[in-house]
């Protein structure tokens, strides 16, 4: 079996206890098409499905996909059965009650015990939402993040008619200090995003530099921790990157995906801002929606109107089941992410074969074959990436700067300053045990493309 089925027993006992919450109702008839036909329905859905990358298997080391929780899938079927909308107490009375808590919940790991933020649907909207406040508050400012960071920040700043500008990375792939305090010395910044985990390397922004430069210019900080953001739980980082994390608290906003290393379904994102007054900008008047409650409802400080409260169910549960907290069980399981990370650059690092450029500083590593030139290494790249995925082991590509290889002193073709490398996302626990066969696979699947040469 490798597909986890226990949930389905957990959720039919749940159903009942949920099902004799409305004994005053009538009964109501089922309803839907018959059995036969939605038997036949799901059928075909699970044959079309097995046309998928087996991303809840530890031989998947490709994307940032992660399977969620068993308590987190059945928490969100459980909870479509009343299918809440979080958007108004109306729609949606305990969800939006679990939302709150599980916010806050998120909120406290960061360290903050005041703060206002709410559910969305990933990093994008919720990112939106963070630079929609700074434009709000510093109209037609400049938005500044590195060119290493998640492309939605230059598509958002165009959404949003706000000059964005990317900041020179360092050979690490973080933000490049001296460039920065360049731009922001022209005084137009209204704010500078930290991304804490890039989703290119996982490379981590010199935050406490960001917010060094803030003392001497106003401007936001907001922290993009969409994907790296509970590593700030984790006990194994470097002592720079603990530095950077423990400097979150500082920041005026932050983003982070739940349903990353959150262990939820899609979408599950989320948006906090130190500061509650800046619900004065989401200020909006819906009197057919919000009259049940003088109490605030989600919909009055987010941007996205109806909003599925099985998220929030879903997220209550897991952090019930799995608290945030420092040395707990869920620390762990990031522990042990980061730890695959580190060991597996260790043994990509001791073979000639290979390339390392970058030091892993979450759970995420980049390497690339060795050989002549640039155009070599991205051939070679693409041929070792096809003949693992025929071996069953799932990786990813991307193309980075050659500058990131300056050790490496590779030979630049005439018309290219990248190069192609294999990428892993190591963000599932299972992946530690399991680093023996995936080097093996990996040994094979060099082997498979050389022979291609």
């Amino acid at each position: 079996m490798k597909l986890e089925k226990d949930t389905l027993r957990i959720l039919a006992v749940a159903l009942e206890t949920l099902d004799q919450g409305f004994p005053a109702l009538p009964d109501l008839p089922a309803a839907g098409a018959d059995r036969s036909r939605i038997d036949a329905v799901m059928a075909e859905i699970a044959t079309r499905m097995q046309d998928n990358y087996p991303y809840f298997h530890p031989q998947y080391a490709g994307q940032m996909l992660k399977p969620p929780h068993p308590v987190a899938r059945a928490a969100y079927a459980l909870a479509t059965w009343i299918n809440p909308n979080n958007h108004a107490l109306d729609g949606g009375r305990a969800s939006s009650e679990m939302e709150r808590e599980a916010v806050a919940g998120i909120a406290a790991m960061f360290g903050w015990k005041q703060h206002l933020g709410h559910l969305c649907g990933g990093g994008t909207m919720a990112n939106l939402e963070a630079l929609w406040v700074a434009g709000q508050l510093a109209p037609g400012k400049k938005i500044l993040a590195s060119d290493q960071s998640h492309y939605t920040h230059s598509r958002i700043s165009s959404v949003l008619k706000l000059p964005f500008e990317a900041v020179p990375t360092d050979a690490r792939g973080r933000m490049d200090m001296k460039a920065l305090a360049e731009k922001i010395e022209k005084g137009d910044v209204g704010c500078v995003v930290a991304t804490m985990g890039t989703t290119g390397t996982g490379s981590v922004d010199p935050l406490p530099e960001i917010l060094k430069l803030r003392t001497q210019h106003p401007f936001r900080v907001h922290v993009d921790a969409a994907y790296g953001g509970y590593f700030t739980l984790a006990s194994n980082l470097t002592l720079e990157t603990r530095t950077a994390y423990d400097s979150i608290p500082k920041a005026d906003s932050i983003v982070i995906d739940p349903h990353k290393h959150g262990l939820q379904p899609y979408g599950c994102g989320c948006v906090l801002f130190g500061d509650p007054a800046v619900g004065t900008v989401y200020k909006h008047d819906s009197p057919y929606t919000y009259f049940t409650s003088k109490e605030l409802h989600l919909g009055e400080i987010s941007l996205e109107c109806s909003r599925p409260g099985a998220s929030a169910v879903a997220l209550w549960a897991t952090m019930r089941l799995l608290p945030l907290v420092r040395c707990g069980e869920f620390a762990s399981m990031l522990e042990q992410c980061r730890e695959a990370a580190r060991q597996m650059h260790q043994r990509l690092a001791a073979n000639s074969r290979w390339l390392v450029p970058l030091a892993p500083e979450l759970d995420i590593i980049v390497w690339a074959p060795r050989a002549q030139s640039a155009g070599e290494i991205s051939s070679l790249t693409q041929r070792i990436f096809d003949a693992a995925a025929k071996r069953g082991l799932h990786l990813a590509l991307i193309r980075l700067p050659v500058r990131f290889f300056a050790k490496d002193s590779i030979s630049l073709d005439a018309d290219s300053s990248s190069v192609v490398c294999l990428r892993s996302v190591l963000m599932k626990p299972e992946h530690l045990a399991w680093l023996p066969r995936l080097e093996e696979l990996l040994a094979q699947a060099a082997k498979d493309a050389e022979a291609l040469q």
